[in-house]
């Protein structure tokens, strides 16, 4: 094993790569400008200084932009748009309704049901949206049948990530690692290609999350449950001779404890004031406010003013007339992830009760060891995995659901099921079954498939924009660049070089397994589709240095870098659950490191068992 030789270039690319890590761990910087930066200091750097040898450029600038048409993008933007059109048309409900029967007849049948469910559907398509299905049964399922929330919510959603591990399509990483060991050279594997180890090793993790994670889960309260404050709209009349008699608007409110929201100020029959500070209120002026039942009845009494229904103007309100809510009003809660309208942003600054006609009511923050926060909810600034409770009409909650821009938690509601979900079902299919025979490479069938939705009236071109992640996209484009320089600069040999170096007194198996449990950690700490990406000229430069079937170790990249168990941030799925589930994070490192460890061990038997490592036939790839 000779040292590779690198220059100044794979250095500075070195330093970019543990830059980039770094960013991409940091919520208070979105990940696309994160990706945006890196990708911007390659291609300026490689500009300014051309990687050359003998007078003949190696790498040049423009080879980095080659990632936006990277044939797994296309096929990862194309299976997102599909997989949005399943979602829409309902085509998922009926697995839905069988779900929901099953927990009301056996819960603990009805939980590994769901989990094989879960996994199986995760096969073929993104898992946020079987999540974001699931939950709002579970939680109604488990409640009916005296099951805890939290025993049954992370199992579904490990279960997911476990079942997308096993197909091409299964998750974006998946689909990036084998375009990229294509690229550099590796046979193009097939849509079910280690479905086998996956169903070994996966199968026993299922169970553990069947009969063990419920136990090692603490009882969590959901952070926003339908017994949370709901807010009244109601009148308050000023009475001649109290404290709001004679007093401008902004006395009131200060007495008020600046608090107090009022929509309008009515006097007489028809005429509405302005909500001038300056305006003085007179006896019969009626002030609709909207607050908690609380606090109106508080307002009442510091005021001297008597508290009526917005309906109601004669019957005061007490214990025989009690307020009434508005009819068509719900609750639903907001969960804010990273590309999100409201991701590093304030109520107020994002404009949000103005654009939506939604009111916010109270904040879980996912990070904060106290859950709730109390003050101006408008002005705080809200992060990925924080959970914003608001109150509006059916009709407002269905907007914001409709607009794609934010993820809505209402189980208030069902999916739509239209008369074409069957044609949905039908066109998924054909994707599916066109790439598993071989007829058309996965990218192919899936763009085809988009444009049957479109044809066929399953997807509208609104849908289908909104369900591209602009996050999602560009750190894939940043990475695949990283990947490139790497390779390109020889650093991903050097690095390999060192793996062995390192490890050089295990045998193979046991390098192997070291660099499985490497990237485990690493798609904890980071984004998953940046580890996988980093990983894989990695691993194949590691395959080159032993001499061996590159096979393995580049599925150790994929097994490994989907492998988001331990920490909530390791995968979307998880700010959802979460936050829905009420979990903490040291409830994740409870059932997430055990769960890894499982599986690192297993692939790490099963893969040498399945993938022989001996020397390769034929040239290696990459070398």
């Amino acid at each position: 094993m000779n040292p590779v030789d690198i220059g100044a270039h794979g250095v500075a690319v070195l330093v970019l790569t543990v830059i980039a890590l770094f960013l991409f761990t940091r919520d208070r910087i979105p990940l696309e400008s994160s990706s945006l930066a890196i990708l911007i200091l390659l291609v300026a750097g490689f500009t300014l200084f051309p990687y050359e040898k003998n007078g003949e450029t190696i790498l040049s600038a423009i080879d980095f932009f080659a990632g936006f048409g990277n044939e797994a993008l296309i096929a990862i933007c194309a299976l997102m748009m599909v997989g949005k059109a399943l979602e829409t048309t309902g085509a998922l409900q009926p697995l839905a309704n069988v779900v929901s029967r099953a927990w009301s007849t056996a819960p603990v049948l009805a939980l590994l049901t769901t989990l094989i469910a879960g996994a199986v559907l995760s096969a073929f398509m993104n898992n946020t949206p079987i999540v974001v299905l699931l939950m709002p049964i579970l939680v109604g399922a488990s409640l009916r049948a005296k099951f805890p929330v939290s025993g049954v919510m992370m199992p579904m959603g490990l279960a997911t990530i476990i079942g997308g591990m096993s197909t091409t399509i299964g998750t974006s990483t998946n689909l990036l690692v084998v375009g990229i060991s294509q690229d550099l050279g590796m046979k193009s594997f097939t849509m079910f290609d280690w479905v086998l180890p996956v169903a070994i090793v996966g199968g026993i993790a299922i169970i553990f999350l069947w009969l063990v994670a419920p136990r090692l889960l603490p009882d969590r309260t959901p952070p926003m449950a339908d017994t949370s404050p709901r807010i009244f709209t109601a009148q308050l009349h000023v009475k001649e001779g109290q404290y709001a008699d004679g007093t401008t608007l902004s006395d009131v409110l200060s007495k008020a404890g600046g608090n107090m929201r009022v929509e309008k100020i009515q006097r007489g029959d028809s005429l509405v004031l302005a909500k001038l500070p300056s305006v003085v209120l007179q006896p019969g002026d009626r002030l609709f406010v909207k607050d908690t039942p609380e606090n109106l009845k508080h307002y009442e009494q510091i005021l001297g003013a008597t508290l009526y229904n917005v309906s109601d103007a004669e019957h005061p309100v007490d214990e025989e007339t009690p307020l009434e809510a508005e009819a068509g009003q719900q609750l639903a809660e907001v969960v804010v992830t990273r590309g999100s309208p409201l991701h590093l942003r304030s109520l107020a600054a994002a404009r949000f009760s103005a654009s939506y006609g939604l009111l916010p009511l109270a904040l879980h923050r996912a990070r904060a060891p106290s859950s709730q926060v109390t003050g101006d909810l408008n002005l705080i600034r809200l992060r990925a995995g924080d959970v914003l409770l608001v109150q509006g009409s059916s009709k407002a909650i269905g907007n914001l659901k409709d607009s794609g821009s934010m993820l809505v938690l209402d189980g208030t509601t069902d999916l739509p099921h239209t008369h074409k979900a069957k044609r949905a079902l039908a066109v998924m299919g054909f994707v599916v079954v066109a790439a598993a025979l071989g007829i058309l490479p996965i990218s192919v069938s899936a763009v085809a498939g988009l444009g049957l939705m479109l044809v066929t009236g399953c997807l509208t071109w609104r849908d289908a924009a909104s369900a591209l992640s602009i996050p999602v996209v560009m750190i894939i484009v940043a990475a695949l660049a990283l990947g490139k320089a790497l390779m390109g600069t020889g650093m991903a040999d050097a690095i390999a070089h060192g793996f062995i170096v390192l490890t050089s007194a295990l045998p193979t198996t046991l390098i192997l397994s070291s660099f499985l449990l490497l990237m485990a950690i690493m798609t904890n700490i980071v984004s998953n589709n940046a580890a996988a990406v980093i990983g894989t000229p990695i691993a194949i430069g590691i395959a080159n240095e032993l001499g061996v079937s590159p096979e393995p170790f580049v599925l150790a990249v994929l097994f490994g870098a989907n492998m988001s168990f331990a920490t909530p941030y390791g995968y979307q799925t998880n700010l959802l659950i979460l936050s829905a589930g009420g979990y903490k994070f040291t409830d994740f490192l409870r059932v997430g490191i055990p769960l890894t460890i499982i599986m690192w061990i297993g692939f790490s038997i099963v893969l040498p068992m399945l993938y022989p490592l001996v020397p390769a036939a034929g040239p290696m790839p990459g070398g």
